[in-house]
């Protein structure tokens, strides 16, 4: 069912769900939604998805979800135009196939995977296997949904239920895995694929005594959300910590307040940061997921960093607003076409790292939140990137290490320095807040000591009595700045992530 929202019209996510649908072969229904809205454009909108689908304006039905205006009509459509399924092997009553399309987790059960029979049937007891993890184990309980979860004696082909696995072990259970007999087992469905973490960021507790906690929550994640990624790795200023993998900024935000919210973990999380191939002066090839560990400017021969194809759709009166920005974030056009409702959409390539600074916020400003897009991954090309690095009291903060165009060095050096200056508590020492990339000082600001009126107990008699109080306190202070050492706290983390 093509749902198009009759108060927005088509948009970018639509053309990329349709050519899926295309590819697939299905049978596609038109259908508008919210046509009860007073902001409903449903006749301009229905010309939209004829023009999309080269079908006839009668073919798309209008339906509302708020007063079910629509609905019966439409699932009798589909009904009659989509067929039954039909088993994609036919091995008989003696084979199963089914696809996992999502899991959740259970104190209790284990890993309950949500399944579409694909082949053969399936019933409670049978002897199961994932056939990408190779992993046996027994159907403790099958149903399907009503939409609550409803036991049942057996699953067949075409219906969508549930599998109780008692499994109770991360990275098990992924979404596109195939399910089948563990005796008798098909063959694996095509098109499954890993998940692969495009945006990367160190997380460490903010004490270490609850690093146990914090591998122990990630585990726990792990469990439910399979496309999540970690490994441990020590900082020598941060200590020990875990280095995750995320598939994009909403996904590395939703995991860091879990961790926070649900297990009551304060952490320390570095700037994210996309993977880079990196060719040496001496002729090795490295991978940097980590800005601390990018080599320095003059061991650098050559950079490539991955791209991604983005679609935007918008009105046409904001492109003139939208191509600056574009060219901001380094955004290559490659086609425009108009639309005849007023619309226009730009095809463009542009750098991950960039896609990732902010770019979403940025265009929903530019075009008063009318603007949608879509994106896909891209190939790997040279990159003019280079490392920098934040020094606060003379020592490198690895978690706010940075890599970023070379062009825009120095606007991002200004920014960071006077961000961490405004969030930065004063210390009892003198504290210098540096930028520091390309082997010189970019940016540098001086953060004032707080200071105590050692005089204030004095009243009258010579002034050298206050002189002497006051060189001891300066003597103090200096001392303190060359021992002392600048705890920052994990909302200063945090704020230095987000814009």
């Amino acid at each position: 069912i093509l749902l198009v929202d009759a108060t927005q019209g088509v948009q970018a996510q639509t053309f990329t769900t349709l050519d899926m649908a295309r590819q697939q072969g299905l049978v596609i229904i038109p259908a508008l939604s919210k046509v009860d809205s007073p902001l409903a454009r449903t006749d301009e909108t229905k010309l939209e998805v004829a023009e999309l689908l080269d079908c006839d304006i009668d073919e798309i039905m209008e339906v509302s979800g708020k007063t079910g205006q629509g609905v019966e009509e439409l699932l009798k459509q589909v009904i009659e135009r989509v067929p039954a399924p039909k088993p994609i092997l036919a091995g008989g009553d003696d084979s199963f196939r089914g696809l996992v399309f999502d899991f959740e987790y259970s104190e209790h059960r284990g890993v309950i995977v949500y399944t579409r029979v694909l082949d053969g049937s399936l019933k409670k007891g049978d002897q199961l296997m994932f056939t990408a993890a190779n992993k046996k184990f027994q159907a403790i309980e099958i149903g399907t949904f009503s939409p609550a979860q409803k036991p049942a004696d057996s699953l067949s082909v075409g219906e969508i239920g549930y599998i109780v696995t008692g499994i109770k072990q991360a990275g098990i259970a992924n979404v596109g895995d195939t399910v089948t007999f563990a005796k008798h087992p098909l063959p694996q469905m095509d098109g499954y694929r890993e998940p692969s973490p495009v945006v990367w960021a160190s997380v460490y507790p903010e004490s270490q005594d609850d690093f146990d906690q914090l591998r122990l929550a990630l585990q726990r994640l792990k469990l439910s959300d399979s496309s999540l990624t970690f490994e441990e790795e020590t900082s020598g200023t941060l200590g020990r910590g875990f280095r995750c993998g995320f598939l994009g900024m909403l996904h590395l935000e939703i995991i860091t307040e879990r961790l926070h919210r649900e297990f009551d973990l304060e952490l320390i999380v570095t700037s994210p940061s996309v993977t880079y191939k990196v060719l040496k002066k001496n002729g090795k090839e490295v991978w940097v997921y980590s800005p601390p560990l990018f080599p320095d400017h003059g061991d650098v021969e050559t950079v490539f960093e991955p791209w991604v194809t983005m679609k935007i759709i918008l009105p046409h009166h904001y492109v003139n607003d939208m191509i600056p920005l574009l060219y901001e974030h380094e955004g290559e056009i490659l086609d425009t076409l108009q639309f005849g409702d007023g619309r226009t959409q730009i095809v463009l390539e542009m750098p991950l790292r960039e896609m990732m600074r902010n770019f979403f916020d940025s265009m929903k400003s530019v075009t008063s939140g009318y603007a949608s897009v879509s994106y896909e991954m891209g190939e790997l090309r040279p990159a003019d990137v280079v490392r920098m690095d934040i020094l606060v009291a003379g020592e490198i903060v690895p978690a706010f290490a940075k890599v970023i165009g070379r062009r825009r060095i120095e606007e991002e050096a200004d920014k960071s320095v006077e961000k961490l200056y405004n969030n930065l508590s004063r210390q009892m020492f003198v504290v210098k807040i540096q930028a520091v990339s390309l082997g010189r000082i970019i940016a540098s600001k001086t953060l004032k000591a707080l200071r105590k009126d050692v005089t204030g107990h004095l009243y009258g008699g010579d002034i050298t009595r206050k002189m002497k109080l006051r060189e001891k306190q300066k003597k103090g202070k200096k001392r303190m700045a060359s021992q002392g050492k600048v705890h920052i706290s994990q909302d200063v983390f945090l704020k230095m992530m987000k814009k």
